[in-house]
């Protein structure tokens, strides 16, 4: 009698579904918890249901999701940056204060800032490079300095807690056209900031995924000492990330700017921690190497529509951090979960 051989499968090469593949994307568990939130406060807050009040909810969102793109990216890349919050108010203030000081055309400061939060995001890799430091203990000690300076400065420039107005001097008006102009759609009023966390979330989802950068920010986030062994530029890729967390605190820093005429030198610290929030629901880990941009923007929206909703649905705002908190914690567990799928 003839045997029978089989041939051994290999579940290297097993085709996953469909269903597997999608449940498998880091952003799966923010897509699922924005889709219940909406619904929650379609319910329960008749505000929400306006269709005028989708610009306010975008803009909110927009306000983190500037910035939780970029601390996204560099979650990936295997870093944190406690800095981020403050780092927006220094901006703001880096512009207000030398284009006032020093009587010049406003975009002589707008490009200035630019200089000066780019140097803050390569300071901070530089030094993570240099010391071997954990990005948590560097960028805390960067947080200090920075809101050290924006109180000290601000009071020795203006005198007070808040930057001088700068709507009298030249260039206001094309900067503010730039950074703080309004699009109205039927009854939706949009703001720019909506349009430029828009473009940030394509361009960084393209960059992660469609190029070899995204694989180097993969690789250095998983395993540094790998990534340096087939030639990924570890420390360039890590500092390039904290450059980019600056570029986007300069340009939300900018709207603040001329969007509200001032900056309060006080403002920002906490914020850091809502952008790592948006980026942890959004399917981000704390070890590196996993993650999504466009779950991080989910994030935010999730944010934007959690702010309003509780005070559009009349509830008391103090639950609002409480709120923050147990979606930090159920966001861990199901991005731990997904990884899991993902690897098996």
């Amino acid at each position: 009698m003839a045997s029978v051989t089989t041939t051994p499968t290999d579940d290297r090469v097993a085709t996953r579904s469909a269903a597997a593949l999608f449940l498998g994307r880091p952003e799966v568990g923010a897509l699922i918890a924005a889709i219940a939130v909406a619904v929650l406060f379609f319910a329960v807050a008749p505000a929400f249901r306006h269709l005028a009040n989708v610009g306010t909810i975008l803009y909110g969102s927009s306000a983190i999701g500037i910035m939780a793109v970029a601390v996204a990216l560099l979650m990936i890349g295997g870093e944190f940056d406690l800095s981020a919050g403050v780092a927006v108010t220094t901006s703001g203030l880096a512009a207000a204060h030398i284009a006032w000081y020093f009587s010049l055309n406003v975009w002589v400061g707008v490009f200035l800032a630019l200089v000066v939060s780019l140097a803050i995001g390569a300071f901070n890799g530089w030094l993570l490079y240099k010391t071997g430091l954990p990005s948590f203990l560097v960028t805390l000690g960067t947080f200090f300095v920075l809101q050290g300076v924006n109180l000290a400065v601000t009071r020795i420039v203006t005198g007070g807690v808040s930057s001088n107005s700068l709507n009298d001097m030249s260039g206001f008006n094309s900067a503010k056209a730039v950074f703080a102009t309004n699009l109205t759609i039927g009854p939706v009023t949009i703001n720019i900031t909506v349009i430029y966390w828009a473009v940030l979330t394509i361009l960084g989802t393209w960059l992660l995924l469609r190029t070899k950068y995204g694989n180097w920010i993969f690789a250095s986030g998983g395993d540094s000492s790998a990534a340096r062994a087939v030639g990924v530029p570890v420390t360039a890729t890590k500092i390039a990330l904290f450059m980019f967390v600056g570029f986007c605190a300069w340009l939300l820093g900018m709207h603040m700017l001329f969007n509200y005429n001032n900056v309060q030198s006080g403002q920002g610290v906490g914020n850091e921690f809502i952008y790592i929030i948006a980026a942890v629901i959004g399917g981000c880990i704390l070890t590196g190497g996993y993650g999504s941009v466009v779950g991080a923007t989910v994030g935010a929206l999730i944010f934007g529509m959690t702010q309003l909703g509780i005070t559009y649905a009349g509830w008391d705002p103090d639950w609002f951090k409480t709120f923050l908190g147990v979606m930090l914690i159920l966001a861990t567990l199901v991005n731990l979960y997904v990884k899991k799928k993902a690897d098996a």
